[in-house]
């Protein structure tokens, strides 16, 4: 192996700097050369491709966003798009292709394996709703901005003795409301996975303030519903003066967490050292605390298990 490439795909998520710089100093250390694609699957359909050195990445592991930039390409998820993004690697004779991104990234990085690239997936999302790995890079750094404005709205909701509805990213899947709320002490929780009952949210709000509680605070995911529209429920429903807050892309931006760098930079290490063993079509990923990789089709079958249990306590804890 000669020749690396490299991209980001999809929402940028923090950490994903890391993991190039990671991926480059590796393969330079082994004698490879590596070559960054800008914009993801789009750029390479564009042939936007320059060569990376260890000077190209020097900086960059404490800096949030991509360096590379990301995008989506709905021509390159057709027959004719994948055909002429493997001709393009193939002219600049590139063998590998490492790619950062969430669940869509892989799908991208198999059909290249399909047509002959040697491909190793690594999992960048802020959303943590890759089932194969039970942590994404940029997802502590995500929780973590959630959780330090859930605390900063709580100073405001004390002192007018308010609800706070406060909406954090998560279509499809509410790790982010999960464990920002139950870090955040909030009073209740609205998940994709879990059903809810608007009484009974009511009726732990009114117990609250009937027993003295200043504020309260709910973190709801943007895959139950519109925080606004919520709030508008909740006010109707108790009385109560009822704000919201959508924190919105926020999330995605900030220096990487410490969790973050270090996740990114033994991903970004191994995805290096399996092409360097001959492997493709494989994931990275972390489980019980140990890394791992796994064949891409098998990884895209693995669903995301909700944390039951998390939930569970979080709601015991919110009494």
């Amino acid at each position: 192996m000669k020749r690396i490439g490299i991209l980001t795909s999809g929402g940028d998520a923090p950490g994903m700097n890391a993991a190039i710089r990671a991926v480059v100093r590796t393969a330079v250390y082994n004698k490879v050369e590596v070559f960054g694609i800008k914009r993801g699957y789009a750029g390479l359909l564009e042939g936007e491709i320059e060569p990376l050195n260890i000077y190209s990445v020097a900086d960059i592991i404490h800096r949030g966003g991509t360096i590379l930039r990301s995008s989506r390409s709905e021509y390159f998820k057709t027959e004719a798009g994948q055909k002429k993004a493997a001709k393009t690697l193939s002219d600049f004779n590139i063998e590998s292709l490492i790619v950062i991104g969430g669940d869509g990234s892989f799908k991208g990085a198999r059909a290249l394996s399909n047509r002959g690239v040697n491909t190793i997936s690594i999992p960048g999302t802020i959303d943590n709703d890759i089932g194969c790995t039970d942590y994404s890079i940029g997802f502590d750094t995500a929780l973590n901005t959630a959780l330090d404005a859930i605390g900063k709205i709580r100073d405001t909701t004390s002192s007018h003795n308010r609800v706070n509805v406060v909406e954090v990213m998560g279509r499809d899947c509410g790790e982010i409301a999960l464990f920002a709320g139950l870090a955040g002490g909030a009073e209740s929780i609205l998940v994709p996975e879990k059903d809810y009952d608007l009484d009974e949210i009511s009726d732990k709000l009114l117990r609250g303030k009937d027993r003295g509680k200043l504020h309260s605070i709910i973190v709801l995911a943007e895959g139950v519903g519109n925080f606004d529209n919520f709030c508008h429920k909740i006010e109707e429903k108790t009385g109560v003066s009822t704000r919201g807050t959508n924190l919105g892309y926020i999330q995605r931006g900030g220096n990487p967490t410490a969790f973050d760098r270090i996740l990114a930079s033994r991903m970004g290490y191994m995805a290096v050292n399996l092409l360097l063993d001959n492997k493709t079509n494989r994931v990275i990923c972390i489980k019980n605390n140990v890394y791992t990789d796994m064949d891409t089709n098998e990884a895209l079958e693995i669903k995301k298990n909700f944390d039951a249990e998390a939930y569970k306590i979080a709601n015991i804890l919110s009494i």
